[in-house]
This record gives C-alpha cells, structure tokens and sequence, in this order.
C-alpha cells in the first residue's frame, strides 16, 4: 500500500475513533454500523443482509422508494441512489461498484424507463455483464415492470420478469421469495464446498 493510502486509512481511523467517543454510531455501507459500547468502547455490527441495487429512471421514484422500504423490511439491504450516496461522491464509480458486489440487480421497468436514454440503460447492460459472469443457474437480474410496458428483448430472451401491477403485493412477493431461494441456494452450495 502506498504512503498516501496508509495516510488515509489513518485519517479515517482518528475520525472513527473521534465520533465513537462522541456516542455517534457510523454506518459504512455494505460493511456494518460501528456504534459506542463494548469492552474496546465500541461494537461492531456486521451487515449481513443481501444488498439489492434498484435501477430506475427518476419519474419512477416514489413507487422504487416504496419497493425500496418492502425489501428492506423483508430483510433485504436495498441501494437506491438517493439514499446511498453522499455529496461529491463520484456516483459513476460508486454505482458500478456497487451493481458489482450486490446480490441482486433489481431493474424497475416503466413506460417512462422504456422511452429514455441515459444512465438507467448504462446500468442495465453493466449488470448484464455481471450475470454473464455468474453460473447459468443463478438468480441476480430481476427484472420488474412497475406498469405494462416492453421489456428490452436481449433481457426477455433468457431472464423472467414480474409485474408489479394490478396486485404490488403479489409481485413484491415474488420477488422476495425469488431472493430468498437464491440465498438459500447460495448458503447449500457454500456448506457443501466447505464440507
């Protein structure tokens, strides 16, 4: 590691340190929540919850912003832009890194995602490219419609969507159960290559 990389993981220590002994908790996503107490004066809560990156386009926001807080009560730990990233952060970088490490790939197709450009189409096909990586059977790219819309063909060719309309309730459920299976899937496959 370099000077400057050893500079600033010391730089974040003292500023960790310092909010702890303020009684400030700190979340550092996708890792846990560091909150005073304990024997050291602080604990550790590891985040162990799958985490969903939700693509969308912005018209869409208050149904993925409903959908975002089913999944998170479902268990689930939901990445939505909007609640994720932090002033000035590089948000191209942040977004890509973030589809690559996620569980699932969540993507809410509409009538008004189907008829823009931009940043949600650059999501999707970054995502494909990590489906593409993962063994035929697995479970990573969901597509959703939030209402009847097309579904891009290169994803209908070979990956089942679900609607979220007439019955949201129905279709949250899908997913759900879809994401759980494939957790389950993932603990069996780790036991038996572990044992």
């Amino acid at each position: 590691m370099s000077q400057s990389g050893k500079a600033t993981q010391r730089r974040i220590a003292r500023l960790l340190r310092r909010c702890l002994e303020d009684g400030h908790s700190v979340e550092i996503d996708g890792l846990g929540i560091f909150r005073p107490g304990g024997e050291r004066g602080f604990e550790f809560l590891p985040n162990t919850k799958p985490k969903v990156f939700m693509a969308y386009v912005e018209e869409d926001l208050p149904q993925v912003e409903r959908l975002y807080q089913q999944l998170a009560d479902g268990g689930f730990d939901p990445w939505l832009d909007k609640k994720k990233l932090l002033p000035g952060q590089n948000w191209p970088r942040s977004i890509e890194q973030t589809i690559g490490v996620s569980d699932f790939f969540l993507a809410c197709f509409s009538e008004r995602a189907a008829a823009k450009r931009g940043h949600f189409n650059a999501e999707l096909r970054y995502a494909l490219d990590c489906a593409a990586r993962l063994p035929l059977d697995e479970i990573y790219f969901i597509p959703a419609r939030l209402n009847a819309c097309e579904v891009p063909a290169r994803i209908t060719q070979a990956i089942q969507y679900v609607d979220l309309f007439p019955d949201w309730e129905q279709g949250v459920d899908r997913i759900l159960s879809a994401m759980r299976r494939q957790m389950k899937r993932r603990r069996l496959n780790e036991l038996r290559l572990a044992g």
